[in-house]
């Protein structure tokens, strides 16, 4: 898949998950770990906005790149509130378990994903070349 491609599917899937931060916040104040500062929503609020703006970001030729990199810095950084989600999990259904368990190796192909996105497509010239 190209670079291009790649890109623009990421954008659909961090828009997806940034517009269901706003949709059902309360599942993600629950996994925002406690050690933080501030309440909860106003990290799921936070998270959300910067979803939209990576994607929007991953949507553009010209900021590809710087967005492909912070999309994979993101990912990284929220890795910590799917940790906790897997731990809150663990009393619940062995089905939910599975769900909150396949999240944290999942976090390396999206990143890698990220990665991927941000790269020139040398077949066509796009921007972003590098990464």
């Amino acid at each position: 898949m190209s670079p291009e491609r790649s890109a623009l599917l990421l954008a659909g899937l961090m828009a997806s998950a940034g517009l269901a931060h706003f949709a059902a916040p309360k599942q993600f104040d629950a996994i925002v770990p406690r050690s933080l500062p501030g309440s909860p929503r106003a990290w799921t609020t936070a998270s959300g906005v910067a979803e939209l703006a990576l994607a929007a970001g991953l949507a553009i030729p010209a900021t590809r790149k710087a967005s492909a990199q912070a999309t994979a810095l993101f990912l990284a950084g929220v890795f910590p509130a799917n940790v906790k989600m897997a731990y809150d999990w663990r009393h619940r259904s062995r089905a939910a378990r599975a769900v909150a368990c396949a999240r944290l190796p999942l976090q390396v192909p999206l990143i890698l994903w990220a990665r991927h996105a941000g790269r020139q497509d040398v077949r066509r010239g796009a921007e972003g070349a590098g990464g």
